[in-house]
């Protein structure tokens, strides 16, 4: 298998290794770096488990093949937050219930932070759009709609 090198920031932290050039990000980031934070869905770009901020933008990193890491600046739910110390959207969604057997959980949170950077208190059409491209098979999305607006509070007051 061909390998190239590529050189990208991850969660903050600069990188320069060595990949087969058919690998995608979601493979790079599972196989080779041991992040399984995000997960695989469908490997086609329709679930948003394997959502990633991607210079700035919400990608499904099973879309993106390795060349085109290159350069670019990446975050994953690892980049986040952790176990011992959450980020507040973490936390929202296990105060509002917005967890249920946790798979797309990931990609929400991701996708949500990634919102919230943008937009500190978006309404819930934004929200919504946002979210458009995680699904979920358990929640229904309500109360995941509830965690991130939950979240946009708790930021708020936490940045006054």
């Amino acid at each position: 298998m061909r390998e190239i090198s590529v050189n990208f920031i991850l969660n903050g932290k600069k990188y320069s290794i060595n990949v087969p050039v058919n690998f995608t990000l979601l493979k790079v980031l599972r196989d080779i770096l041991k992040l399984t934070g995000t997960k695989e869905g469908c490997g086609k770009g329709e679930c948003g488990a394997c959502t990633v901020i991607y210079n700035g933008r919400t990608e499904n990193s099973c879309l993106i093949l390795a060349p085109q890491i290159e350069g670019a600046e990446i975050t994953t739910i690892e980049g986040i937050g952790t176990i011992e110390e959450p980020h507040i959207i973490q936390k929202a969604f296990v105060e509002e219930g917005a967890v249920q057997c946790g798979f797309c959980t990931p990609g929400f949170i991701v996708s949500a932070f990634n919102l919230l950077s943008r937009i500190p208190n978006p309404s819930e059409e934004e929200i919504r759009e946002e979210l458009s491209g995680n699904l979920c098979r358990c929640t229904g999305y309500i109360k995941i709609i509830k965690a991130v607006k939950k979240a946009a509070e708790e930021m708020s007051k936490s940045a006054d």
